[in-house]
C-alpha cells in the first residue's frame, strides 16, 4: 500500500467485510447505472456532437473535464472494489493479514486521485505526489462532478429543446415563401432576403450558442416569435399575390369597373357644378376636382404592362394602392356631386315649400291678402329666376310663413 496508509484502518471482521462488500458493490453498480444513463442523454449527445461557441463552449468546456475526472475516479473507485472482490473471493476464511488488506480497501484511503484533483499543497517540482482517498469520499467527489455535468446539460437540453421548434418552424416557413415567391416572377424578393439573412444568423446562434438566450433561467424565444410571425405574414401574402394571379382577369376586370364608376360621378359633379353656375347666384361651391378617372386609367393600363412582364408581386402592392386610390377618388366626386346637388336640392325645397303654404294660405281665405300676394310673388320672383339668391329666397319665404300664420292665429 501507499504511504497515506491504505491498510492503517482497524481490522473488519470477515461478516464486517462481507457486508460492506455487498452494500459497495451495489453502490457501484447504481453509479454505473447513473453513468450509462448520462452518457446517454440527447443533451450530452448534442453536446458532443454540435460544434459549439460562446457562452455555451465554455460552459461545456467545465462540464466536459468534470465528465472525465467523473469517468476517471469511477474507473480508480471499481478498480479498489474488483481487487477488493477478487482479495474476498481467494478464501472463504481470510486470515488476519487479508482482512487487513481488505479493511484498508473498503474502509482506508484506497482510492488514488487523478491528477487534476491533486490540491497545491502536495504537489512538487517534479509533479503531485500520489494521494488517495476513501471509497465514500471518491463517492462523494464523483456525486459533486456528476451534478454539476447534469445540471449543465440539462440546461443546454432545455434550451435547445425551447429554441429548436420554433427555429424549425420559421425555416420551413421562409422556404415555403421563397418558393412561392420563385414561383411567382422567378426574382429576389427583398425583404425575404433580409428575413432570411436574419434568420440564418439567428440559427447560428440556437445551434452553436444555446445557453446565450438564455434569460432568468428560460430561454428567451422572443426573436424567432417575432420572425415566425413575420414570415408567416409575408407567406400569407404571397400566397394573396399567388391567388391575384390566377383570378386577375377578375381583379383587372372590377378595377375598369371602379374606374369607370369614378368616371360616372366625375362627369355628373362637373354637370351639376355647371347648373349651379348657371342657376343658383353668389355660389360659393368650389370647382370640383377634374381629371381623377383619367388617372385612374393611366395607372390601370401600368398595371398591364407589369402583368405582361410577370412582376406579380409587385403587381399586387400596385393593385392594392389602385383600389385604395379609386375609393378615395370616387368618395371626393362624390362629395364634389353632393357639394353642387345640394344647392339645387335647396333650391328645389324652398319652392315646395312656398307652394304648400301657399295653399295653406288659400285654404284659410287669405288668397287675396295684399301683403300676402305681394310677398308670394317676390318670393317666386327670386326662386324661378337664374341665378337664383338662396339667401334671399329663405328669408323671403319665412317672411311669407310667419304672415301665414300670423293671418291664422288672428282668424
Amino acid at each position: 500500500m501507499d504511504e497515506s496508509g491504505a491498510g492503517a484502518a482497524a481490522p473488519m471482521s470477515r461478516e464486517g467485510v462481507d457486508h460492506a462488500l455487498r452494500g459497495l458493490e451495489a453502490e457501484r453498480d447504481r453509479i454505473s447505472v447513473s453513468l450509462v444513463e448520462l452518457e446517454g442523454h440527447e443533451g450530452l449527445r448534442l453536446l458532443k456532437g454540435a460544434r459549439l461557441m460562446g457562452e455555451t463552449f465554455r460552459r461545456w468546456e467545465a462540464a466536459r473535464a468534470r465528465l472525465e475526472l467523473l469517468w476517471r475516479l469511477f474507473e480508480a473507485y471499481r478498480g479498489v472494489l474488483d481487487e477488493a472482490s477478487g482479495l474476498r473471493d481467494r478464501s472463504s476464511r481470510p486470515d488476519v493479514a487479508t482482512l487487513a488488506e481488505l479493511s484498508g480497501l473498503l474502509s482506508g484511503a484506497s482510492v488514488p486521485l487523478p491528477d487534476g484533483e491533486v490540491p497545491l499543497a502536495d504537489r512538487t517540482l517534479l509533479g503531485p505526489r500520489e494521494r488517495s482517498v476513501p471509497l465514500d469520499e471518491a463517492v462523494a467527489l464523483m456525486s459533486e462532478a456528476f451534478e454539476f455535468v447534469a445540471r449543465e446539460v440539462a440546461a443546454a437540453d432545455a434550451a435547445w429543446s425551447a429554441l429548436l421548434l420554433p427555429l424549425e418552424e420559421a425555416e420551413a416557413q421562409w422556404r415555403d415563401a421563397a418558393k412561392l415567391a420563385h414561383a411567382l416572377d422567378g426574382t429576389r424578393h427583398p425583404e425575404l432576403d433580409r428575413l432570411g439573412r436574419e434568420l440564418t444568423a439567428l440559427g447560428r446562434v440556437v445551434r452553436t450558442d444555446p445557453l446565450s438566450l438564455v434569460r432568468d433561467g428560460r430561454a428567451d424565444t422572443s426573436r424567432l416569435d417575432r420572425l415566425c410571425g413575420t414570415l408567416r405574414a409575408l407567406g400569407d401574402e404571397l400566397a394573396g399575390v399567388t391567388r391575384m394571379r390566377d383570378g386577375y382577369a377578375g381583379v383587372a376586370a372590377r378595377l375598369a369597373e371602379s374606374v369607370e364608376e369614378v368616371a360616372g360621378v366625375e362627369a355628373e359633379a362637373a354637370e351639376a357644378y355647371a347648373t349651379v353656375r348657371v342657376k343658383i347666384g353668389s355660389s360659393t361651391v368650389p370647382e370640383p376636382a377634374r381629371g381623377l378617372a383619367a388617372g385612374l386609367r393611366d395607372r390601370l393600363a401600368a398595371l398591364e404592362r407589369l402583368r405582361e412582364a410577370g412582376r406579380w408581386v409587385e403587381l399586387a402592392g400596385r393593385v392594392a394602392e389602385l383600389e385604395r386610390t379609386a375609393e378615395d377618388a370616387l368618395e371626393r366626386a362624390r362629395s364634389d356631386l353632393r357639394l353642387s346637388t345640394g344647392l339645387l336640392d335647396r333650391r328645389a325645397e324652398l319652392r315646395g315649400r312656398l307652394d304648400a303654404y301657399r295653399a295653406k294660405a288659400a285654404r284659410l281665405g287669405l288668397a287675396e291678402d295684399e301683403r300676402l300676394s305681394a310677398l308670394y310673388e317676390e318670393a317666386r320672383d327670386v326662386l324661378w329666376t337664374a341665378p337664383c339668391d338662396l339667401r334671399r329666397a329663405t328669408a323671403l319665404l319665412a317672411e311669407y310663413q310667419r304672415t301665414v300664420r300670423a293671418g291664422e292665429a288672428a282668424r
